[in-house]
């Protein structure tokens, strides 16, 4: 048996021995996260020292089968290519309840000076890249297994059914491979058995460590990446007369997406973002070239402003184009929906966030046009998906490093709050829902 596994056990013995947690198993959540708060550093701190890109998570899904044996749980790998599922079945009857993490890192080369920094690199896209943890995915791994090593025992006791998700490649999949929350649903995640409620949550450099904030309704916004294809006609860069500039044209087109935002939408219903962010054409500095193409993503927080977006987009660009006899075609590709957290359900489940992280640290905030592929899990079943803080007590928030950079870096001192949080709603749920 794992030394933190024995350590558990011993703590449940303890307590059912003081008749604590017969009385309650809930009673039990709070020393038993702290107790383990040692553990969640470690397996932290050494995924964080050993990152793997989306789809590419081998031995990140090994050191989660490590840390979950001997506990009784249904494990079942290579779910979504390098996932892992977790299943604790209850001795009664009651609801099944998801809890998911993410498992994978990013191509950026860590900059913080840390012991346990990263210095790995792998391929990506046919290129040597540094890999980082530079979003807070290993702190939810080792939440999430924190969350079954104090569930598991409690087996006797639980109502229904518990599935602990690690999922891959939330940052995307390689190009051309299907991945993530979308496989996952695709291969019957929410199936088998059925899930009645999922439950996901997202560490924040800029949120006080061990605080809550939740929105109910739209959270997160829809992610479309969009490509636009600029033909025109090649000309000597002397005579631009008797050529159509592609790249001319693309510049008009920038600008009139942004004149979709601030002039076409009505911005007091939601937010809107379009933003460019790679334009490539041209091979020489004297030559027009015939094509050009535009590379970005389209954020919205509202289904039906979505495609208007999306028709208004296409619209534009190629009138722009038709106007100076050029040809402009806009794509768009599948990516998160907008992340929708149920109202009644963050309503039921709100006073087991305040119990676990503590009333005056549980705060409602705004919607964010960041994304998140938890959203494909709200089309299946009610979800609640909510942010945790990660930020040094006392620090200002306008100094902490942005996700996705190669300064990120959290303080990994109170994640016992975060397994508490999982905990209690697992459970609350599956109280609330026995009869």
């Amino acid at each position: 048996m794992p030394l933190p596994t024995r350590r558990i056990t011993l703590c449940l013995l303890l307590l059912v021995a003081a008749g604590a947690f017969a009385q309650d198993n809930r009673n039990a959540l709070n020393s038993l996260a702290e107790k383990i708060q040692p553990d969640l550093v470690t397996w932290r701190r050494h995924l964080h020292q050993n990152p793997e890109l989306g789809n590419r998570e081998i031995k990140t899904a090994a050191y989660i089968v490590q840390q979950l044996q001997g506990l009784g749980l249904e494990i079942r790998t290579g779910i979504g290519k390098t996932g892992v599922l977790a299943i604790l079945r209850g001795a009664k009857p009651g609801p099944c309840v998801a809890l998911r993490a993410d498992m994978d890192a990013l191509p950026v080369k860590e900059r913080v000076n840390l012991p346990y920094a990263s210095s790995d690199s792998t391929d990506y896209g046919g290129k040597k890249v540094p890999v980082m943890h530079a979003c807070g995915h290993d702190a939810h791994v080792a939440m999430l297994i924190g969350a079954a090593r104090i569930l598991a025992p409690m087996k006797k006791d639980i109502r229904g059914t518990i599935k602990f998700i690690f999922q891959p490649a939330e940052e995307g999949p390689p190009e051309g491979e299907e991945g993530g929350a979308s496989l996952l649903v695709k291969e019957g995640i929410m199936d088998n058995p059925k899930v009645d409620v999922v439950f996901g949550m997202h560490i924040e450099s800029w949120i006080p460590a061990g605080d809550i904030q939740y929105k109910p309704g739209a959270f997160m916004a829809s992610a479309h990446q969009f490509s636009v294809n600029v033909k025109g006609k090649s000309s000597h860069g002397s005579q631009p007369w008797l050529g159509v500039d592609p790249i001319a044209v693309s510049a008009q087109i920038i600008d009139g997406f942004q004149q979709i935002v601030s002039r076409q939408m009505d911005l007091t219903k939601a937010p809107v973002v379009i933003t460019v962010a790679r334009f490539n054409s041209g091979i020489r500095f004297n030559i027009i070239p015939e094509e050009a193409n535009l590379e970005g993503t389209l954020r919205t927080l509202d289904s039906n402003m979505l495609e208007e977006v999306q028709a208004r987009m296409k619209q534009t660009a190629a009138k722009i184009a038709e106007a100076s006899n050029a040809t402009a075609e806009v794509r768009f590709m599948e990516k998160p929906l907008v992340t929708y957290n149920d109202p009644k359900l963050v309503e039921t489940m709100l006073p087991s966030l305040q119990a676990a992280a503590g009333k005056e640290h549980v705060r409602p905030m705004e919607w964010v046009t960041g994304a998140e592929d938890f959203s494909y899990y709200g089309t299946k079943a009610p979800a609640f998906f909510f942010y945790f803080g990660g930020m040094p007590i006392g620090q200002d928030p306008k100094l902490a490093p942005p996700h996705h950079t190669p300064d990120f870096r959290i303080d990994d001192s109170r994640l016992f709050i975060g397994v508490r949080t999982l905990c209690r709603l697992a459970l609350d749920y599956a109280e609330l829902k026995k009869d």
